[in-house]
């Protein structure tokens, strides 16, 4: 499995790793959660692609990462206000999705072809020491964002989940910091409107997916790896930003 991140000269790092399983929901019925009788470790027993050899999610070494030169990424519509923006509880986390006059796109870097946004999702823990999903040096972030894009020479989101490269996805890291982020207070506002499993609430203030990311783009870590949940398809490009991003403890 290999990763990878940017730097000012388009240098990008690749590195092996291991696996930790949690993302979407399964679309045969199927139950999983992360308990003991249902967690991570036994989801190999209903779904063979879960015991694959390049699962996400991983921990990054940064000493086991190699340097490679990638071209620069290039992001189109991220700067874009959507028409509307939905948080809605999916019942495995909270989801916002973007309604767009046209679908922002993320092409460059690791990735050959232009992948289009379908929705993006946080993970977070239940305290401020844990959260993330992949780790760096074995540091768990507090906060893990995902925005997920498929292929579109694919056509469709679930056409692409079978193809080794038909998605990709930009995650971006959090931290803790003394003053609260702007970006995000209207989103944490609505998180206790959205409790349930299936209720959602529309944003009133609209947010570009540029202000959900980090300023400095161009230093990332990248590997192929899988869905984090079943059924763990190792069909993901992963762009991991370096650089998190500060929240409040409130906001957290």
């Amino acid at each position: 499995m290999k990763l990878v991140v940017a730097a000012n000269l388009l240098l990008a790092l690749l590195l092996s790793g291991g696996c930790l399983p949690a993302w979407t929901s399964d679309t045969k019925g199927h139950m999983f959660g992360y308990d003991d009788h249902n967690g991570p470790s036994h989801w190999a027993e209903e779904y063979e692609t879960c015991a694959g050899k390049f699962q996400s999610p991983i921990d990054i070494e940064e000493h086991l990462v190699t340097q490679v030169r990638l071209p620069p990424l290039h992001f189109h519509g991220f700067q874009s206000e959507p028409i509307s923006s939905t948080v809605t509880n999916n019942g495995h986390t909270v989801m916002l999705q973007m309604n767009m006059s046209k679908m922002a796109s993320v092409s460059g870097g690791p990735l050959k072809g232009n992948y289009l946004f379908t929705q993006l999702h946080f993970h977070w823990g239940y305290n401020d020491s844990v959260g993330s999903e992949d780790t760096i040096n074995n540091h768990t972030f507090p906060l893990e964002l995902h925005i997920v894009m498929y292929k579109e020479n694919y056509g469709t989101f679930e056409n692409a989940t079978h193809y080794k490269d038909g998605l990709t996805v930009l995650a971006v890291f959090y931290e803790i910091y003394e003053t609260e982020n702007q970006v995000y207070s209207e989103i944490v506002q609505l998180l206790p409107f959205v409790t349930m499993p299936n209720s959602q609430h529309q944003l009133k203030k609209l947010i570009t997916l540029d202000s959900l990311l980090p300023m400095t783009k161009h230093l990332y870590f990248t590997y192929n790896g899988s869905l984090t949940t079943p059924p763990c398809l190792e069909v993901v490009t992963w762009i991991e930003f370096k650089q998190p991003i500060l929240l409040s403890h409130y906001q957290m």
